[in-house]
């Protein structure tokens, strides 16, 4: 389902919006990591986009009929499964191809899709999907490193630290 001009200009509208309040959001979040390794083109990100919702939105369901309809309507998301235990809802994307494993309508795809996966990075423990290129790497990993290597470890017990700390490039 390509999008066609009047959709992709809702899109660029509401992209709009969505980075205003994204550069504003991450001015004032305590972001612990920064995003490292790359995009591989894996695509598992574009299989099942998944998207927690606030509780507002989730038990008032005036909200959630309105939150639902504009991603199916204007992103393209079908509902696939809506979790109560987490308040997310998983979608299937209908722009992705299982297939070629690419987006038909890439440049005018959503802000969260863009944004994929720096959300993580204000996690405790950030994991990204199997086989994915990107990796989270501490903002302070210099400094940790600096006073792991005065600590006399072993390599096995300091791979582990790294592994675990998030400090590997």
């Amino acid at each position: 389902m390509k999008d066609g001009r009047m959709r992709r200009g809702v899109k660029r509208a509401a992209r709009g919006l969505y980075d205003a309040r994204l550069r504003i959001h991450r001015r004032t979040a305590d972001i612990r990591y920064e995003l490292g390794g790359e995009c591989i083109r894996c695509a598992a990100c574009c299989e099942r986009p998944g998207i927690q919702v606030s509780k507002l939105t989730w038990y008032f369901p005036f909200a959630l009929r309105v939150f639902l309809w504009w991603h199916r309507y204007i992103n393209g998301f079908e509902l696939v499964e809506a979790r109560r235990a987490d308040l997310a809802v998983i979608f299937d994307c209908t722009h992705f191809d299982q297939v070629s494993r690419e987006c038909d309508s890439y440049s005018s795809r959503p802000g969260m899709c863009r944004d994929y996966p720096r959300p993580f990075l204000e996690q405790a423990n950030p994991e990204f999907f199997e086989g994915c290129g990107y990796k989270a790497v501490s903002t302070k990993r210099d400094a940790l490193l600096q006073i792991l290597d005065t600590q006399g470890i072993g390599q096995d017990q300091m791979d582990k630290l790294k592994k675990g700390l998030y400090l590997e490039d």
